[in-house]
C-alpha cells in the first residue's frame, strides 16, 4: 500500500517502518521456520518469491503492512536489519465493508516474545489504522492451537469471538471502534507519533 511507504510509526520499545527490499532476506529465514508458517497459515516460498511478495504489499490498494523493529537495539545499533523483530499486517478484503480490515501480527523469535512488543506493536498499528486508513472494525483470524493470540485479543484489546471453526482449526474475532475503544487505545499510545521514514534513514547517516 503506497499510503505508508514513507511512513513510520514511533512507540515506547518499537518502531514500525514501510516493509522494503532491504528487509527481504531476514523476512525469508523467518518463514523458513515450519512453526512460524504453522502459526501464520503460511506457505513455504522461494526467496524470489518472497521479493515478488514484498512489491505485492507495496502496490496493492488492499493490504498494509509494517516492519516491527526493536527501538532499544535500533538506538544502539542504527540497524533496520540487526533490529528486526516482526511484522504486522492489515488485509482490506471485506467486498461488504470497505471500512473493515483483518489484521496479522508475528513476532517470529521466541528470544522477543513476551517483552511487550507484540501488544504494543498492535495498539500504535491499530491507532495508525483507525485514524489514517478510515478503519471502523477489525477482525482477526487464530489458529485455535496458537493460545497465546487467542487470550492477547480478547483481554487487552477487548475483541470479541465471532466465530469458530473446528473444520479450518481457527476462531475469528471482531472489535468495532467506539469512543472507548479510542481511549483505550490513546491511553496506550502516549509516544504515538508519524513522521517520514525518509528522515529515519537521514537521521541514521549522520
Amino acid at each position: 500500500m503506497h499510503i505508508n511507504s514513507n511512513t513510520i510509526l514511533f512507540g515506547r520499545t518499537i518502531l514500525l517502518v514501510p516493509y522494503g527490499k532491504h528487509h527481504v532476506k531476514k523476512y525469508h529465514t523467518w518463514m523458513e521456520n515450519e512453526e512460524t508458517r504453522e502459526l501464520t497459515a503460511s506457505l513455504p516460498l522461494t526467496i524470489d518469491e518472497e521479493y515478488e511478495m514484498q512489491q505485492t504489499w507495496l502496490n496493492d490498494k488492499d493490504k498494509c503492512t509494517f516492519i516491527v523493529l526493536s527501538k532499544e537495539i535500533f538506538d544502539q545499533t542504527h540497524d533496520e536489519i540487526e533490529s528486526m523483530i516482526g511484522d504486522v499486517n492489515l488485509f482490506l478484503n471485506d467486498l461488504d465493508d470497505i471500512h473493515c480490515g483483518e489484521i496479522e501480527i508475528m513476532i517470529p523469535q521466541a528470544t522477543e516474545r513476551h517483552k511487550g512488543y507484540g501488544i504494543e506493536t498492535l495498539y500504535t498499528f491499530i491507532r495508525y489504522a483507525i485514524e489514517t486508513l478510515n478503519i471502523t472494525r477489525f477482525v482477526v483470524k487464530i489458529g485455535l492451537q496458537n493460545l497465546p493470540s487467542i487470550n492477547l485479543f480478547p483481554k487487552k484489546l477487548q475483541f470479541l469471538e465471532i466465530e469458530k471453526s473446528e473444520v479450518f482449526q481457527e476462531t475469528t474475532m471482531e472489535r468495532r471502534v467506539d469512543n472507548d475503544f479510542i481511549e483505550l487505545l490513546h491511553s496506550k499510545t502516549p509516544n504515538y507519533e508519524i513522521d517520514s521514514y525518509e528522515n529515519l534513514i537521514i537521521n541514521k547517516t549522520i
